[in-house]
């Protein structure tokens, strides 16, 4: 029969959920330190408990060497001889034992026992609790409230204590001693000088625990939830899909009346549940996710950083965002992707910036604009217009408040910029050889070639003129005019040539120089001004536009 000694240990055991013999240990080990510090020896000590008669008994023992010349240590070492003159079976390698009285151990002897039995106890205990719980992590137990603190709830467990600190509690729950609730196990903290398993409600697991003990279509894997995003004690966000067709995922969670998801809000003290379908797609999983608000449109700015831009009406701004952003929030960590939520407002105003960003970064100086000549850009830059775009914003009013801006060199600046852009309206012919600026801004190759190719048609056209001019234009029976400036010119057709190439004549009205009457030109002058103008064509091309210049300053 056992001793009562051995028979307190065995309940002990049950007690601390771990086995006999590693509370005998713990004995045997307290009371051989116990033996070594009274005896104040450096030798080495066991102590053995007799389970029968309960007897602790301790002893020295020493290991047997061959011969003295081997013995490296004399207080745990004993020679071979020595050691058969007093057990004369032993062998080399074996040990030999004295025994130590215990009956003569004090009350300071005693209390280092306990000690030490306590403490093997205790490592033996967090031991035990460590290999039944640390496998069952994010698993669902059922507890009872063993005490309440200031910061933490401790729970019975059964086999362990259970702790589960402030931020791991709903802010909805209060607990009563005794109680039993759900609990999800979080982790175990082995180097936790309190209780080592930590419990938590505010875990999303929890939720799931209790959709599927309430929904038996989750239960036998007809409807499955796909994610989880919960703020305890605020608002839960769950995603729901149907294998079955023919099974409504939302309804079968939601249950008649609504009656399974109302048992699950009891359990959460109150909290708020919303319960969406599973898309594959995600811009209309973010549509769904971001309920109860209305989404306009959905688009992925970066698919590699999974970002998504959302716009809403300005209505439902707010209410897409949620109290501190909390719908919006919840949204994110369901899709697991981030989420930046605009107005149309917002959106709008982000584009006209860009757009003027874009315009500003686009400016074209007024030079590029070939036909309209060095006088009206020097008169069209004195007046602050510099760009290209400046001046296509402005009104025919704006400009003929520029000085020097009549009617027909407003007719001018208005076909040069309709041609820049490559605008030609109904019945102009498009040069084949010319190209749109715009056009050529992109293509330095193709602006080179239009240009060789527009000087080229203006020293044909001024040849033609100057021909027109020295075409011999004498009748019958009259004299020809010398080429020294002694004649003059009668007929017609020159002398509407001449009015054209020098801008004079009766159409100009106040542009220009002075109209003179037909038939009064000095052709010698004429040639004489055109054959200088023939060398500054090949430079520059602009006849007309110096031709205007010289008028408009004379005028």
């Amino acid at each position: 029969m056992a001793s009562v000694l051995y028979q307190t240990i065995e309940v002990l055991s049950r007690d601390k959920g771990i086995e006999p013999e590693i509370v005998v240990g713990a004995v045997e080990d307290a009371i051989a330190l116990a033996t070594r510090k009274y005896y104040k020896t450096q030798e080495n000590m066991r102590a053995e408990l007799d389970k029968e008669t309960g007897e602790i008994r301790a002893y020295v023992y020493k290991t047997v060497v061959e011969t003295p010349e081997q013995i490296e240590d004399p207080v745990n070492q004993i020679a071979l001889g020595d050691a058969r003159e007093l057990a004369p079976e032993v062998e080399v390698g074996g040990e030999i034992r004295y025994y130590k009285p215990t009956d003569v151990l004090g009350r300071i002897a005693a209390q280092m026992a306990k000690q030490v039995i306590f403490q093997k106890v205790r490592e033996a205990e967090r031991d035990t609790v460590f290999n039944e719980y640390n496998h069952r992590v994010n698993e669902v137990l059922n507890a009872t409230v063993k005490r309440v603190e200031p910061q933490d709830v401790i729970f019975d467990l059964g086999k362990a204590e259970a702790r589960m600190p402030r931020r791991e509690q709903s802010r909805l729950e209060q607990f009563a001693v005794g109680e039993r609730v759900r609990v999800v196990l979080l982790r175990v903290d082995r180097a936790a000088k309190g209780p080592q398993v930590i419990v938590s409600r505010a875990a999303p697991e929890l939720v799931q625990n209790l959709f599927q003990s309430e929904v038996p279509e989750i239960y036998d894997s007809t409807v499955s939830i796909r994610a989880i995003a919960r703020e305890a004690g605020e608002r839960t966000k769950i995603a729901v899909m149907s294998r079955d067709k023919d099974v409504d995922p939302v309804g079968a969670c939601v249950g008649m009346k609504g009656m399974r998801v109302q048992s699950i809000i009891r359990e959460l003290r109150g909290e708020k549940i919303d319960i969406i379908e599973f898309s594959e797609e995600i811009t209309t999983f973010a549509e769904k996710a971001l309920q109860p608000a209305k989404v306009s449109r959905v688009s992925i700015t970066d698919l590699g950083e999974k970002q998504l831009e959302v716009i809403v009406d300005d209505t439902q701004l707010s209410l897409a965002i949620g109290k501190k952003g909390q719908n919006v929030r919840l949204a994110a960590k369901l899709l697991g992707w981030k989420i930046d939520i605009k107005s149309e407002e917002e959106k709008r105003q982000e584009v006209e910036q860009q757009m003027q960003g874009f315009g500003a970064a686009s400016v074209t100086p007024i030079e590029q604009v070939s036909e309209l000549g060095e006088g009206i850009i020097q008169k069209l830059v004195t007046a602050g217009i510099t760009t290209v775009e400046a001046l296509a914003d402005m009104t025919p009013e704006q400009l003929e408040e520029v000085p020097g801006i009549g009617e027909k060199t407003l007719e001018k600046i208005s076909a040069a910029v309709r041609h820049y852009f490559g605008q030609y309206e109904p019945g102009e012919e498009r040069p084949a050889s010319a190209a749109s600026p715009v056009e050529a801004a992109s293509d330095v190759s193709k602006e080179k070639a239009a240009e060789e190719a527009s000087l080229a048609a203006e020293e044909a056209s001024l040849k033609e003129e100057e021909d027109a001019l020295r075409l011999d234009l004498t009748q019958e029976g009259e004299e020809r005019p010398s080429d020294d400036g002694s004649g003059r010119i009668i007929d017609e057709v020159a002398a509407e040539e001449i009015e054209e190439v020098t801008e004079s004549g009766p159409d100009i009205e106040d542009e220009g120089a002075e109209p003179v009457a037909p038939g009064q030109q000095d052709t010698s002058r004429r040639l004489k001004e055109h054959a200088v103008l023939d060398a500054d064509v090949a430079e520059t091309g602009e006849l007309r536009e110096e031709s205007d210049t010289k008028s408009e300053d004379g005028e």
